[in-house]
């Protein structure tokens, strides 16, 4: 079963790179978290996923936009 979840290709997270993207983080977002109102923490918890996903994804390539540029009436 794990094998059909897993890839081989995947890398593992490392852990400095998720610190350093919650200290990069917005301030709400972190505080956010203790936020007793919970659509609050909601959207704290999502900006902070994001924020990490942000700064573990590698920078989109610009290729697909230069290509769209070419097709241009």
């Amino acid at each position: 079963m794990f094998f059909l979840c897993s890839h081989w290709g995947m890398n593992r997270l490392d852990k400095n790179a998720i610190a350093d993207a919650l200290l990069s983080a917005p301030g709400w977002a972190k505080l956010g978290l203790t936020e007793p109102r919970e659509h609050l923490r909601i959207d704290a918890a999502m900006e902070l996923a994001g924020a990490i996903l942000d700064h573990l994804s590698p920078p989109a390539s610009h290729a697909n936009a230069g290509e769209q540029q070419a097709m241009a009436l």
